[in-house]
């Protein structure tokens, strides 16, 4: 197995970075699946042009996130199907990052 990070770039208007990171205070069913291990969520600071936030799930092996991923979108349009609408707000876009974690080290004890 290859540990591996999704990065999810999330680009916020100006400001209103505050409105978004409410979502994230609460576990989602993310941290319910096979294979994963830790999610991050990262605050940029002094970003001029607009805010952005950080998305990280670190994932035991890639097939859990591709699995976690698949079942999600699958979720998605069946929301859509049934008529839930996406959220629109401050959200400008988002862009997806996919690494290999090749080092990690931990605290010494």
């Amino acid at each position: 197995m290859q540990m591996m990070k999704a990065v999810n770039t999330v680009r916020i208007e100006k400001g209103k970075v505050d409105e978004i990171l409410p979502r994230f205070n609460t576990p989602k069913s993310v941290h319910t699946y096979e294979g994963f291990i830790l999610m991050e969520v990262l605050k940029k600071e002094d970003s001029p042009e607009y805010d952005v936030l950080e998305i990280c799930t670190t994932w035991q092996d890639r097939k859990f996130f591709d699995k976690w991923r698949e079942a999600r979108t699958i979720r998605k349009a069946e929301e859509r199907k049934n008529g839930k609408q996406p959220e629109k707000g401050p959200i400008i876009d988002a862009e997806l990052a996919l690494y290999e974690v090749s080092f990690q080290h931990n605290p010494a004890k």
